[in-house]
């Protein structure tokens, strides 16, 4: 049956893919019939996520993309890409007078220099068939809205999606399309950290004009299109995933 958003005889790298989106995207990616491999610290988790994936020939490269060891270690071993998805990140919360050098350099490194560094390492090895795809997980935070507390967070955002935009423009040469999912707030592990009451995520959830939150399969819906022969006109555009936010 026709469709054109199929991954069928795709190879795809997803980082961060022991937990939330990235855990959604890697088993939504093997269900359109790609070739995934998956890569995050944890491995135990990540045989978590590959129990959950669907077809064969799926792999996991464990390591920490902070580190360049680690990193030069998965350039090396990844086979020929058709798709990276860079989704690994996290968040730290504190007002501006109080960020410090420390978090400040964690939350850049693994939400900015990580997968910049990763992507810039895969093309230098020529690690991608030209149709390549490399997509973002950014946010509407850093790039379209701002909350007390993410000074730190958004900026890593507002990272990506700059550098994004010229990797499209200066990889459009070698057929490589680069684009950015924005999403909202998403229900991922992040929110059991117990940091917000539930009264307090319900109340949130009131700003949004469809009433929720999003679901990690929800963006990787959006990601597969970014990653499929569906969007080979598309680099790069940040694609908005927010439940209405952004029109508030």
């Amino acid at each position: 049956m026709y469709n054109p958003f199929s991954l069928e005889e795709k190879t795809i790298l997803v980082t961060g893919a022991s937990s939330g989106i990235g855990r959604a995207v890697a088993i939504e990616c093997s269900r359109m019939g790609a070739t995934v491999i998956l890569t995050a610290r944890d491995e135990e988790r990540l045989n978590k996520t590959l129990s959950q994936m669907y077809g064969a020939g799926h792999s996991i490269i464990a390591g920490d993309l902070s580190n360049d060891l680690d990193l030069n270690r998965l350039v090396n071993e990844s086979p020929l890409l058709d798709g990276l998805v860079n989704c690994a990140g996290f968040t730290k919360t504190a007002i501006f007078p109080y960020i410090n050098k420390e978090s400040l350099e964690s939350i850049m490194n693994v939400n900015f220099m990580a997968p910049t560094l990763l992507s810039a390492q895969l093309v230098k090895k020529k690690k991608f068939t030209k149709k390549g795809s490399i997509v973002f997980i950014s946010s509407i935070s850093g790039v379209y809205v701002c909350g007390g507390g993410s000074s730190m967070y958004s900026a890593s955002k507002g990272a990506v999606n700059g550098i994004a935009k010229n990797m499209a423009l200066e990889l459009a040469m070698k057929g490589i399309r680069v684009n950015c999912v924005n999403p909202g707030m998403v229900d991922t592990h992040i929110m059991e950290e117990g940091t917000i009451s539930l009264e307090q995520l319900e109340e949130d959830k009131k700003r949004y004009p469809l009433k929720r939150y999003g679901k990690p399969e929800e963006i990787a819906y959006a990601v597969i299109y970014l990653l499929s022969d569906a969007s080979s006109w598309v680099t790069g555009s940040n694609l908005i995933i927010d439940g209405g936010y952004v029109l508030l």
